[in-house]
């Protein structure tokens, strides 16, 4: 084997597995049609590869574990109706082959439930595929999960946990997707949010009969009797069946934002039941048809290495193209592995897509023909960093300067710290400029600038510079999630920080006690994070307690259960504030148990601004949904009244 392949082949595992662990853990990175296209890309470079052998996850929380009644491997997958329609003649070309059944492909988390004498007595995720965690008692918390059959089935039923569109708008806007949310909450050790997801089924098998289903029109006909909520389903046969199937697929695509539920496909079963194919790691008589990405076609010409704090990622330059409606000339390419994977050179013919209809990304080259390559070079890759001369580490998934002291990553942090606290006065330039001087390099040292230190930049006069250091030295008292998230630990944000707050470790020295075992067990992180939390802890310890020392910012303590008096509430505040800034009113309500919208949504409590007559889209918006808008006014007797009444 070649060296090049072997690289590639060793990056592709290197990515798959990263993105397996994300998507089984609740967070997945990427769509599955970009993880589609490095599995079948690894599938084609080494068939026998372990990695093509596996499906899951090895441990998702630290739950039971069990083994499956059926096994929970992976389907055959179509990306485009070639690959179709070549599966589907191989099936109709089987003697017992019974016509087509059309289900949609559901995008959540696959659950089987199994039964004796008609009684659930085991839940089990997908897991390895073969042996999955028992989260029984978070099932039957689910909606669609039947508690008991009212008849003597022993066996499993097999489904698809999912967030509706409408619970995620309502409550967890904060996960990237539906199927993130329903992944994380059905893994939850304490069985929060359990009750908001739905389970609807698509298969089942009875324990020691093989022959207990006659066919899937059936079996499914079975499931609704029982209760179950049940994937739609479409028959397809005769001579025109396939490029019926072809065309249904170009329908559901097209109309797919309808339902209340999101997917990613059609699975594409064979009519007659076969238990013996089910039980195979990748059964033969049923395939996944997926959707495709809207997709464009251009040359890479340049790579630019854009930097943010520690990191280095590249961003493909590519020959102007109009995709979903805009012009794009610049694509992600994510990481070096990405780049070895794909086998990318400056010049290659490359297929350019738009993750979420927003961010522009290359996803691999083009299909050969599709466009004229010109002469090809590699791509150039940083060796040094930019800032401080040190040797950047390329770990595949990410290339990073690895010294603490560099310069980049010292003005990064103070930047976070300039966000997260909102001040404003301290702009971005001006900022640059302190730092270069050698007033201020470490967030401490921005509570000891003096007015003279700040005058004369950008033709700042006496009055203006009093106006920043006033602004500066503003008392603060932030959540101990704001105050770490200020310190920019990578990849670690204000949200994470709260789900270790709400997960106990809710003060400085609970933090610094610590280890990454222990942190890694809180639903969310996983141990890159962890660990990324506890080695940031560890090397800012000095400069968090030079800020503290200052006397400037503190921290508030935990609050305490009846201080929660806002608790599952939301706001959102549009316009401009009289008495503080819109980071401090966050603070307020997130101290009393309350959360922070960035726009109006369904559900939203409370819009708050001062100008609550305005035809603004917020305001109206809110109207139309029947949001209560409060001025400043009302919101500040809601907060600081007892128990949150006014």
């Amino acid at each position: 084997m070649a060296n090049e392949t072997r690289e590639r082949i060793e990056a592709l595992v290197r990515l798959i597995k990263k993105y397996q662990a994300s998507y089984y853990n609740g967070e997945a990175e990427i769509s599955d049609a970009e993880f589609d296209l490095l599995w079948d890309e690894l599938k084609g470079l080494d068939p026998g590869s372990p990695v093509l052998q596996k499906v899951g996850a090895d441990d998702t929380g630290g739950f039971p574990k069990a083994k499956h009644l059926i096994p929970m491997g992976s389907q055959e997958k179509a990306a485009n109706p070639e690959d179709f329609r070549g599966w589907a003649k191989k099936m109709e070309g089987r003697p017992d082959f019974g016509g087509f059944v059309v289900q949609y492909k559901l995008d959540g988390a696959s659950l089987e439930l199994q039964y004796r004498q008609g009684r659930l007595y085991k839940a089990l995720t997908r897991g390895d595929g073969t042996i999955g965690d028992d989260i029984t008692a978070n099932a039957r918390k689910m909606r669609g999960v039947a508690a008991d059959l009212k008849m003597d089935f022993s066996g499993g039923v097999r489904g698809e946990v999912v967030m509706t569109r409408d619970v995620w708008q309502k409550k967890y806007t904060d996960k990237a997707n539906c199927r993130n949310a329903a992944n994380g909450l059905m893994r939850r050790k304490d069985g929060t949010g359990s009750e908001d997801l739905l389970l609807i089924t698509y298969d089942a098998g009875a324990e020691g009969d093989d022959d207990y289903f006659e066919d899937e029109v059936k079996k499914i006909a079975w499931l609704k009797e029982r209760g179950f909520f049940v994937t739609g389903m479409k028959e397809f046969s005769g001579g025109g069946a396939v490029e019926d199937i072809v065309a249904y697929r170009a329908e559901v695509a097209g109309t797919r934002e309808t339902l209340p539920f999101d997917i990613d496909g059609l699975v594409v079963k064979d009519r007659n039941t076969d238990a013996a194919d089910l039980r195979r790691a990748r059964p033969e008589r049923q395939i996944a048809f997926k959707f495709v990405l809207e997709t464009a076609f251009s040359i890479l010409r340049q790579v630019e290495w854009s930097e943010s704090g520690a990191i280095y990622t590249p961003v493909g330059i590519i020959d102007p193209v109009r995709l979903a409606g805009t012009t794009v000339q610049r694509a992600n390419l994510n990481n070096p592995d990405m780049i070895r994977a794909m086998g990318l050179k400056i010049g290659s013919a490359v297929s350019v897509v738009k993750r979420g209809e927003i961010i522009p990304k290359i996803e691999g080259l083009a299909p050969e023909g599709a466009l004229p390559e010109g002469e090809l070079s590699d791509i150039p890759q940083p060796e040094l960093c930019g800032t401080c001369g040190a040797a950047l580490i390329d770990e595949g998934t990410r290339l990073v300067c690895p010294n603490a002291a560099c310069p980049k990553r010292l003005h990064h942090r103070l930047e976070k710290w300039v966000d997260v606290l909102d001040i404003r006065e301290l702009g971005t330039k001006l900022l640059q400029l302190v730092f270069e001087s050698g007033k201020a390099a470490q967030i401490a040292d921005l509570y000891a600038l003096k007015e003279e230190d700040v005058s004369g930049f950008e033709h700042m006069g006496a009055a203006s510079a009093a106006k920043v250091i006033r602004h500066i030295r503003t008392p603060r008292v932030l959540s101990l999630a704001a105050f770490v998230a200020g310190f920019d630990f990578e990849g670690v944000g204000e949200t994470i920080m709260e789900r270790v707050a709400n997960a106990g470790f809710d003060t400085l020295e609970k933090l610094r006690a610590a280890n990454a075992d222990e942190l890694a067990g809180i639903y969310g992180l996983g141990s890159i994070t962890a660990q990324a939390i506890v080695d940031g802890i560890r090397d800012t310890g000095a400069e968090m307690d030079r800020v503290l020392a200052a006397g400037v910012v503190s921290i508030a303590p935990p609050p305490r259960a009846e201080d929660l008096s806002l608790r599952g509430q939301s706001f959102c505040f549009t316009g401009e504030l009289k008495t503080m800034k819109r980071s401090a009113a966050e603070e307020k309500i997130k101290a009393l148990g309350a959360s922070a919208k960035a726009s109006v949504v369904k559900d939203l409590d409370y819009l708050v601004t001062n100008d609550t007559g305005s035809g603004s889209a917020k305001n109206k918006k809110a109207r139309e949904l029947g949001v209560k808008i409060i001025n400043e006014e009302e919101f500040l007797a809601l907060v600081e009244a007892p128990r949150g009444k006014p």
